[in-house]
């Protein structure tokens, strides 16, 4: 056990003294929407959230590992998710699958790149898609509906 915690703090305290490491891009996976922009992290952020007003949802939480990192005194590329949903959507979907639940608020994911940012994030569809076979239509019906709101979000965010 010795051997152990001993293993696992010098591999602690080897990474603490390691140089920054960039991850890279948001790349390409099943079920997601990556969409790159020539606007600034700053920017894209204020127009997602208007566009998150604009099609009346609601922006329920919100976290950014590039704010906290700051606060620490250490400079990441920013990166700030964006949960959104809506109240009559939360007991719609509760009512088909309380096990959906989970999933929401679906969230969109704001990265900060050379030359620009990206907005990401998973379709409410792929989200749902474990749940429905307890959900039935009704689940995948909220999702298509959720789909085409999220793809407008996106659209106006990152349009010109």
């Amino acid at each position: 056990m010795r051997r152990l915690v001993s293993s696992i703090s010098a591999l602690v305290l080897a990474s603490a003294f390691a140089g920054p490491v960039s991850a890279g891009p948001v790349e390409a996976r099943e079920g997601w929407v990556i969409m790159d922009t020539s606007y600034s992290f700053a920017d894209l952020n204020s127009r997602l959230d208007a566009a998150i007003k604009d099609a009346k949802m609601g922006l329920v939480t919100q976290a950014s590992a590039s704010r906290g990192a700051e606060s620490r005194g250490v400079t990441i590329p920013g990166n700030r998710v964006v949960g959104v949903y809506r109240n009559d959507f939360a007991v719609r979907m509760l009512e088909a699958s309380l096990a959906a639940g989970i999933e929401t608020p679906i969230r969109f994911y704001v990265t900060e790149g050379e030359g620009g940012s990206t907005l990401s994030y998973k379709t409410p569809t792929f989200v749902f898609t474990p749940y429905f076979d307890e959900g039935g239509e009704a689940l995948k019906t909220l999702a298509t509906e959720l789909d085409s709101i999220f793809v407008g979000i996106a659209d106006q965010a990152t349009g010109e």
